[in-house]
């Protein structure tokens, strides 16, 4: 049975190839495994249709059969510990570590960069923003500098083989790869270019940028307005 994700027909620019959606498509794309997708308009994840797969009104979600999962970090061990050792090692210890740095990615390192995105971006205008930023960018700089250092000359954070605690890893650290914030961390720049050279990811950022046909809400255009009066 063919999987079905939910995505969204349109974000904001600076949003597309970033929407969580596509750490599940790059997933399934990994495993060969089609699937079918869903597309949201803005304000229809936050109607009750929807509210009934993803109780925050989010997306990506994933049904298959009866099974009905929201969290993209969930949804990528759920398909990686369905399709063999595609994305989870056989060996019951390095799949653990595996698994291990999925939640690390999510859980350690992804925060810090939110912050910096809801400091710089989504509250910007806020008068807490700008003083809060540069202790945002120390979490940030100290996570990467941990991070580096134990990925050290390692082609992936366990070794040859690549996991799906990478696939999260660098889906995480692509959201700051164009903001200058790896520029110290060469060791990290090359690890995000080797995961986003995978044809795998390749197909699944194409894929997603390819599904935004759709138009803002009214009152997205409102806020991307004020945000371009800010800027």
């Amino acid at each position: 049975m063919r999987p079905t994700i939910t995505a969204f027909d349109w974000v904001p620019d600076f949003a597309k190839g970033q929407v969580r959606d596509l750490r599940v498509r790059w997933a399934l794309e990994e495993v060969g495994q089609p699937y079918d997708v869903i597309y949201l308009s803005q304000g229809e994840q936050k109607q009750a249709p929807h509210r009934g797969r993803q109780p925050f009104g989010q997306v990506p979600t994933y049904e298959e059969g009866e099974i009905l999962l929201f969290e993209s970090g969930a949804i990528v061990h759920h398909i990686a510990n369905t399709h063999g050792t595609m994305l989870l090692p056989a060996d019951p210890a390095a799949r653990a570590r595996a698994v291990e740095w999925m939640f690390a990615a999510l859980n350690t390192v992804e925060p810090p960069i939110m912050d910096h995105a809801t400091a710089t971006l989504f509250e910007r205008g806020k008068p807490w923003s700008a003083p809060r930023l540069p202790s945002v960018l120390a979490r940030i700089e100290e996570r990467l500098g941990e991070l580096s250092r134990r990925l050290g000359e390692q082609t992936w954070l366990d070794g040859d083989v690549f996991t799906a605690g990478d696939l999260l890893m660098v889906a995480v650290l692509r959201i700051i790869a164009d903001d200058g914030l790896l520029d110290g961390h060469p060791t990290l720049r090359a690890y995000v270019a080797r995961g986003t050279a995978r044809p795998a990811f390749v197909r699944a950022l194409a894929d997603q940028m390819a599904g935004f046909t759709g138009a803002p809400a009214p009152e997205f255009a409102a806020w991307l307005a004020r945000q371009g009066e800010r800027a």
